[in-house]
């Protein structure tokens, strides 16, 4: 989850918070002009479940007249699963917004904000059982997904995984592309989830401006048939499929539409379901 509201504030300050709630950014990775991820430290009360969010941010330029700082807070889901010692966030960069112009210029030993209270849609127990769950996301509405694709229940709960990513280029894809390719080599989840688990994800990525190996919405393709062909397998249902959203609000509605009309219904933590959507993600 990330923000994307223009407001005139472009300087970079440090991250300085003298709150309780202060993490320390352990590791940054830059992607492209618009996208990086960063980990930090986990507060040692802090429990939720993969593919949760909790707000986290920096602290505001001092007042011109007062001097005094208020946090600036956003979203953000978490991306690494539950059982992670450290946490993990994957965001966008806006260069005039309010806290993004200045998170992308943290370093490791920094501090940021982290409000240990996790809430979000995009979790198991909001999903009846089935056989196959479909994660769709767009842009940093990966995030989410990276957490339950490192989730040991995702393999528990289903035969098969089915990842799409929309990105408008190439280099939008390399986050998701290098987290579903580590997973073959990653050797506590092959002996925790059981060898060779990562064979039953099948990634699905595609472009819409960028030439790549797969172009269009992944919308499109899906009325058209072409990704279920390409994907083999069967259009989604109510008896097997069940489906998780992140992803821009037209892509949601979009999909939320689709949903209806192949039978699904929208669940939630306390009516589980066929599928749910992230509601506080805007890419």
């Amino acid at each position: 989850m990330t923000e994307q509201t223009p407001v005139n504030e472009t300087t970079a300050v440090k991250a300085t918070p003298t709150l309780p709630d202060a993490q320390t950014v352990t590791e940054i990775e830059h992607y492209t002009d618009r996208l990086f991820r960063f980990r930090c430290t986990r507060p040692a009360s802090l429990r939720f479940r993969s593919g949760e969010f909790v707000m986290i941010g920096l602290m505001g330029d001092p007042h011109p007249e007062t001097g005094k700082q208020k946090p600036l807070l956003r979203a953000y889901s978490i991306a690494s699963p539950s059982w992670d010692e450290e946490l993990e966030f994957y965001s966008i960069k806006v260069q005039d917004g309010p806290l993004t112009s200045k998170l992308q210029h943290i370093q490791p030993g920094d501090k940021i904000i982290l409000r240990p209270k996790p809430v979000g849609t995009l979790v198991h127990d909001a999903l009846l059982p089935g056989k196959r769950i479909w994660f769709f996301a767009t842009g940093t509405g990966f995030a989410p997904f990276a957490s339950l694709l490192r989730e040991p229940q995702t393999y528990e709960d289903y035969d098969e995984v089915i990842i799409t990513h929309t990105c408008r280029e190439v280099g939008e894809l390399t986050y998701g592309r290098d987290l579903i390719e580590s997973l073959k080599h990653d050797e506590l989840l092959n002996e925790v989830i059981g060898e060779g688990f990562w064979k039953k994800i099948k990634y699905y990525p595609t472009t819409t401006r960028e030439e790549s190996p797969k172009m269009g919405r992944i919308t499109d393709l899906m009325k058209s048939g072409e990704a279920f062909k390409d994907l083999d397998v069967e259009p989604l249902n109510p008896e097997s499929d069940r489906a998780m959203i992140c992803g821009n609000l037209a892509f949601n509605l979009e999909l939320k539409e689709m949903f209806e009309e192949y039978g699904l219904e929208e669940g939630a933590n306390s009516k589980p379901a066929h599928y749910v959507v992230e509601k506080a993600f805007l890419d």
